[in-house]
């Protein structure tokens, strides 16, 4: 293997122009297909076609109608919605809302159709009209009805009168990835429109498709706003590490190669751009400057040692050949991982990283060497004894001290572990925004003044045409709802009962003793006709009645509800329904929220599998590489607690996790291994090549690449650190404690990992005595580089 890794780096030396050339061809191949990017707004994208709550929804809403809404909250200063100036307003906003793209219903106060009965007829009419001219008196009326109204209160107007909402169901065709886009540009326009017309009163924008059109807005903030960021970030760090504008460049352009590879490849294969594959770009950038810190800083000793360019660049690809390979293909196989996700757009965001570190390792061994080779690359031959001095203390301490190190890594990383078991799942989609915004503003008021945003609907079926006017079905249907409306969180349920006894009330003179549900199959049946047959166009009940008559739709809002509550509330009705169930009544339930709900516990069960999956492929390859089975399995150790303890201090710091976390162990694990290999794989150098002792091998492994492994970590640490800024919750939860795994490896890899071995391979070697006091090697630093000056050929 060394003769393959010598003859491949003295290849690319002698070949460089043509390895340039090569290698830029096979780049702008890539890079042609980010043109063929897309982004998508769609929050469905999140759940797979086989997710049981997204089949279940999409039956649901086969038999009813899609809910794709718009909703405009307005909140007049005053504190009262019921004045002819907030009505005007609230009647402006109703019938421009018509005209909103894709618009097929709009519900609101002053269009509710308030039902009275002149002599014989039913008359089914808008609550308010004209609403500039109306009376004090008219004005008391319609405050008394609207809130007096079920299917009003707390779901279109606030309990107090205060504030007033907008609805506007649409029915996006689905043929263009920009729908959202044109509807929210639209809306947000009219809305101003309103507001400049109608002083003295705040709108708010909110909705399933404000909140979708947000997801792509997070998409293209993120990787407007972290890009060049992370291209700082990465730059400082290249250029305090290697200390060289020739190589600081070179980095950067392998990064920024690397990046624009995996998005072009997503390009070709068709991968769509979503508020989580977003963050592919910022992650390549991270992932692909370790293989070009290893590989530079390399040739920096190599040439400080008095070696050729040449010479040192054909000797950094025999050393780092092997590593870095390796390194990339189970950083790789961490991300591949991601397809076992349930949530289809990380399993886009692990393709499109895997394919960019594939893409770094190509160019680092290839494109980067041939490019040092060409360019003029000035090299200080004065060094530092600073990081010489650290990194001796810390290999002394872990040798001189290795038994209290040991048991004391143990001992604190199971105790930080034990914070795993106080993590709680959850997940409010609607709050994956921070307050920078708007839709955040919006629906956190929304919710705190008028209605909640998550909901469960309820297909109540009946098993008959016609059934729903069965008295029976109706008295489970509203015996049902009434249950709902006791369950704490629950704002509002909406349910055909109510219009039901709000007709029977009606036909009745308006008595009250009336408003009760028919106990007359065929009465309840004419009632209802009569009442469609008098609904205006676009007021059908389609979309909370089946064809046939056979089933209705309910559906329960709820305010300040965590996932976990909301699975809880699930299963209490689930529960409520099979004890009530009977031949004419029976329900299930679905919902956009309960898909949010059940997603991070499916995602964490399915990736915990993956992760398995990925430990044992890792395992077999580092065991073939390093050609030792015992310390290849010895390697899991360090490789897999990161993560165990970076979710436990998650655990004791914040206490929930939600979707962004539940990839975060799967894709670490492919991270984190980086650093033990390469620790690993000059520490079976110094035992195998320079015949040394364990504790020589433990110094020989931190003079050599224990430099490169505190700059590549603080590389990565910054990198993900990077996505922390993300207004987008679940990228910056994921990053975050991504930046805390890659941190708590290299501590790992520093105190536990030579402990660890100087327990296991305690076979003796004839010994170079690299030691403190004394040393055939010296090892110089200059900005954190390792620098062997011995005359025998060392990595």
């Amino acid at each position: 293997m060394r003769q393959f890794e010598q003859r491949f780096g003295e290849w690319v030396v002698r070949n460089r122009w043509w390895v340039i050339a090569a290698t830029v061809l096979l780049f702008l191949a890539a890079f042609y297909g980010t043109g063929r990017l897309t982004i998508s707004s769609d929050t469905r994208v999140f759940f797979s076609e086989d997710n049981p709550q997204l089949q279940a929804l999409d039956a649901l809403e086969n038999t009813y109608t899609r809910s794709n809404t718009v909703f405009f909250t307005v909140a007049p200063k005053d504190g009262d919605v019921f004045t002819a100036h907030t009505l005007a307003a609230v009647e402006a906003l109703t019938e421009a809302s018509w005209r909103i793209p894709y618009s097929s219903r709009v519900n609101s106060i002053t269009n509710f159709q308030h039902t009275k009965v002149d002599g014989d007829e039913l008359v089914v009419q808008d609550l308010v009209s004209n609403s500039a001219t109306v009376s004090a008196l008219e004005l008391k009326a319609i405050r008394r009805v609207a809130l007096d109204e079920p299917e009003l209160v707390n779901n279109l107007v606030s309990v107090r009168g205060h504030v007033t909402g907008v609805s506007v169901n649409l029915i996006l065709p689905g043929e263009s990835p920009t729908e959202v886009i044109e509807v929210a540009a639209f809306v947000r326009a009219m809305a101003d429109e309103i507001r400049s017309q109608h002083s003295g009163i705040d709108f708010y924008l909110t909705g399933s498709v404000m909140s979708d059109n947000a997801f792509g807005e997070a998409s293209m903030k993120d990787m407007s706003t972290l890009l060049p960021l992370m291209f700082l970030v990465l730059a400082l760090v290249a250029g305090l590490a290697l200390r060289s504008v020739t190589g600081t460049v070179n980095t950067l352009i392998i990064i920024m190669m690397s990046m624009a590879t995996g998005m072009g490849l997503a390009g070709w294969f068709g991968l769509e751009i979503n508020a989580a594959s977003s963050n592919a770009p910022t992650i390549i950038m991270g992932l692909a400057v370790a293989d070009s810190i290893h590989i530079l800083t390399t040739i920096v000793q190599q040439m400080r040692r008095g070696r050729s360019k040449s010479e040192a660049v054909a000797e950094s690809l025999r050393i780092n050949l092997l590593p870095v390979f390796l390194t990339s293909v189970t950083t790789a196989i961490g991300f591949l991982t991601m397809n076992f996700s349930d949530a289809p757009p990380f399993r886009d965001l692990g393709n499109i990283v895997a394919m960019g570190v594939m893409g770094a390792l190509v160019y680092s061994v290839l494109f980067l060497p041939a490019l040092t080779a060409v360019l003029p690359m000035r090299v200080k031959t004065k060094s530092t004894e600073y990081g010489r001095s650290m990194l001796d203390k810390v290999a002394d301490l872990v040798i001189d001290k290795r038994r209290v190190v040991f048991f004391s890594m143990i001992t604190v990383s199971m105790v930080l572990a034990l914070g795993v078991t106080r993590i709680d799942l959850q997940d409010d989609w609607m709050k994956y925004f921070d307050k920078s915004y708007d839709i955040r503003i919006a629906t956190d008021f929304t919710e705190e003044n008028l209605t909640g945003f998550n909901s469960i609907e309820y297909d109540l079926e009946s098993h008959e045409t016609g059934g729903i006017s069965n008295p029976e079905y109706l008295a489970k249907a509203d015996e049902f709802s009434q249950w709902l409306m006791r369950q704490p969180k629950v704002s509002h349920v909406s349910s055909i009962t109510n219009t039901m006894k709000r007709l029977n009330r009606t036909m009745h003179a308006d008595d009250d003793a009336f408003y009760r549900l028919p106990d007359n199959r065929d009465l309840a049946a004419q009632y209802l006709l009569l009442y469609e047959m008098s609904l205006p166009f676009g007021f059908d009940l389609n979309d909370r009645i089946n064809i046939d008559k056979s089933a209705t739709r309910l559906v329960v809002r709820l305010s300040d509800i965590t996932t976990t509550e909301l699975r809880a509330m699930e299963e209490k009705a689930k529960k409520w329904l099979a004890i009530n169930e009977s031949p004419g009544f029976a329900g299930t339930s679905s919902s956009l929220s309960l898909m949010w709900a059940h997603i991070s516990e499916r995602n964490i069960n399915n990736m915990l599998g993956a992760a398995f999956g990925a430990l044992v492929l890792i395992s077999l390859i580092l065991i073939f590489a390093l050609r030792d089975v015992r310390l290849g399995l010895l390697s899991l150790v360090p490789n897999l607690a990161p993560a165990v303890i970076g979710f436990g201090i998650w655990g004791l710091t914040f206490g929930t996790a939600g979707l962004g976390l539940s990839v975060v162990a799967a894709m670490t694990l492919g991270i984190v291994v980086d650093d033990t290999v390469h620790f690993m794989s000059k520490y079976l150098r110094a035992r195998r090549e320079h015949q040394m002792d364990p504790a020589d091998a433990v110094r020989y492994s931190f003079r050599t690449v224990g430099a490169a492994m505190c700059i590549t970590t603080v590389a990565l640490t910054a990198g993900f650190a990077v996505l922390s800024f993300s207004g987008y919750k679940m990228s910056s939860d994921m990053g975050l404690l991504t930046a805390l795994t890659i941190s708590l490896a290299l501590v790992l890899d520093f105190f536990f990992l030579p402990t660890l071995l100087l327990k296991v391979d305690r076979e003796k070697q004839p010994s170079l005595v690299i030691t403190k006091e004394k040393t055939n090697e010296t090892v110089n630093f200059d900005s954190a580089v390792v620098v062997p000056v011995d005359s025998k050929r060392v990595g």
